[in-house]
């Protein structure tokens, strides 16, 4: 078994434990690829198959927001702890809901007021305590597991500067604190007024609990530091996480016969190499040839029209019958006349015409006899007389010029052989397999030859013709009547219906009746 494996991610983990605060916002994909192999014997080949097993992790980072968990529309608190500070929430030390002028800026609704004076310790163990409000907020439907942070605001006049304002707030995830912030938000000393106060804490990992606590104190007893609308929401990091699997199995068939032929194999190489697999709805693959994208269109006429251009270019040529006019020319040639030893015979035959040579007189010749030699006459020039053979002589020659006329033009005359209509069909047959190899073995798939096929066949089969001098059927003459059958008035046989009528119903019943017999 062979199991390869290669990942591609961003991060080994998102927002991993531990994290303090916000993770920033983002999408990771791990991509996991197991590729498992097998193969099997059966002693005729061997079976492989191969699994391949593709998981894809899309880890997704968001930053959800509780929204004000102390709002009238929150179900985390009762309308007694809600953050609009028309009740007292509890607490340590006194306290005063004040209405009107005292609430200052803040408004003339209720308004809450620290009046305490003392300096002890909180029950969050906050110093310099006069008066407490402080709640036990349970979050844990929010299912917080990966941190995040606590946010507030809070509005506050404080309208003497010695007195003090502060907030509190502590986190818990079931009874482990994971964290307790104190802002102090006007110390003593700090002529501040009127102001709205924002602040965070961040946390890790989980969180279930949350305990707010504002304080402070009330040095002059006059009129302490007021508060209102004060807001709690917890933003938290949501990492969703998609996991998609697919898996493709391939199997793959060697065949180890030695008796398969080299064309068996030339035949199953040859459809593989000019199909291929297409995956079908119901999961199966089919062969389907490639197309090579070709946009030439085959039709009847263009197909025949190759079939005749093969037969023109197939045709036997043969030999015509040539009649040719030979006219030769006067010729005008000067002949050597050689007077030689050796007896000899002239004879010039000409296969048309006999060729006229106007010959003149030679000059005379001079032969130098040897001793015991006798004397010879002068030759003619159309004849050779006999000479007897002697030792040695001179000859002297004249030439005669030879003038050549231009040559006629010779007439060549092709017979037309006709075909009869066997030998016309043959030579379509000869021109259809001829068109049908130049396809090649791999273009034989292709959609454009298949079809070219298919017409080659149609025009070698002559079943074009069919549908020529077809002759239209003629009507019989005087089948149709110009008689018009008169929808006005209908005149019926009363008498005859009634009687057809009641004879039928009658025969009706008598057929039901048999069932009753």
């Amino acid at each position: 078994m062979l199991s390869l494996c290669c990942s591609l991610s961003k991060a080994d983990e998102v927002c991993p434990t531990g994290t303090v605060g916000l993770c920033d916002p983002d999408v990771f994909t791990t991509i996991v690829e197991t590729v498992e192999e097998t193969s099997h014997n059966d002693g005729q080949g061997t079976l492989t198959t191969t699994v391949t097993t593709v998981t894809t992790t899309v880890d997704t980072v968001t930053n959800e927001d509780s929204g004000d968990i102390l709002s009238s529309d929150s179900t985390y608190v009762s309308s007694t702890k809600q953050g609009d500070m028309d009740s007292d929430w509890g607490g340590q030390g006194p306290v005063s809901m004040s209405t009107g002028s005292t609430c200052g800026d803040l408004g003339t609704d209720k308004c809450a007021q620290i009046t305490g004076s003392g300096n002890s310790t909180s029950t969050m163990s906050v110093s310099g305590m006069g008066t407490t409000f402080i709640q036990t907020i349970d979050i844990q439907n929010l299912n917080i597991e990966k941190g995040g942070k606590t946010t507030y605001s809070i509005k506050v006049d404080k309208q003497d500067s010695s007195d003090s304002i502060y907030m509190h707030i502590t986190g818990k995830d079931g009874s482990t604190v994971k964290f307790a912030g104190t802002d102090v938000l006007s110390a003593a000393g700090v002529d501040s007024g009127y102001a709205q106060y924002t602040g965070g804490f961040d946390f890790s990992d989980g969180l279930t609990t949350l305990i707010v606590e504002v304080g402070g104190r009330d040095i002059n007893l006059a009129i302490g530091p007021v508060f209102d609308d004060v807001t709690i929401n917890v933003l938290y990091n949501v990492v969703s996480r998609i996991v998609m699997q697919s898996i493709t199995t391939v199997e793959q068939y060697v065949y180890t016969n030695g008796d398969a032929t080299q064309e068996e194999l030339d035949i199953v190489e040859d459809i593989f190499d000019n199909n291929m697999p297409v995956e079908q709805p119901d999961g199966g693959f089919d062969l389907e040839p490639i197309d090579d994208g070709g946009t030439d269109e085959t039709s009847y006429e263009s197909v025949e029209l190759e079939l005749d251009l093969e037969i023109d270019f197939e045709m036997d040529f043969e030999m015509p019958d040539m009649e040719m006019d030979f006219d030769m020319p006067d010729m005008e040639m000067e002949v050597p006349v050689t007077v030689v030893d050796v007896e000899m015979e002239i004879e010039v035959e000409v296969p048309v015409e006999k060729i006229e040579v106007a010959s003149t007189e030679p000059e005379s010749v001079e032969v130098t006899p040897k001793p015991e030699s006798e004397p010879q006459t002068d030759a003619e020039p159309e004849s050779v007389e006999e000479v007897k053979e002697e030792p040695k002589e001179e000859v002297k020659q004249e030439t005669k010029e030879v003038k050549e006329e231009p040559k006629k033009e010779i007439k060549v005359v092709k017979k037309k052989k006709v075909k009869t209509e066997e030998q016309k069909k043959a030579d379509k047959q000869k021109a259809g397999s001829k068109i049908v190899k130049k396809m090649g073995d791999k273009g034989r798939y292709d959609s454009t030859n298949q079809l070219k096929t298919l017409i080659v066949m149609n025009v070698i089969g002559s079943s074009k013709s069919f549908f020529e001098n077809q002759q239209q059927l003629r009507d019989t003459p005087g089948f149709f009547s110009d008689i018009v059958v008169p929808d006005g008035k209908l005149s019926d046989n009363n008498m005859a219906a009634y009687l057809m009528v009641v004879g039928s119903s009658q025969k009706m019943n008598s057929l039901i009746e048999l069932q009753y017999e």
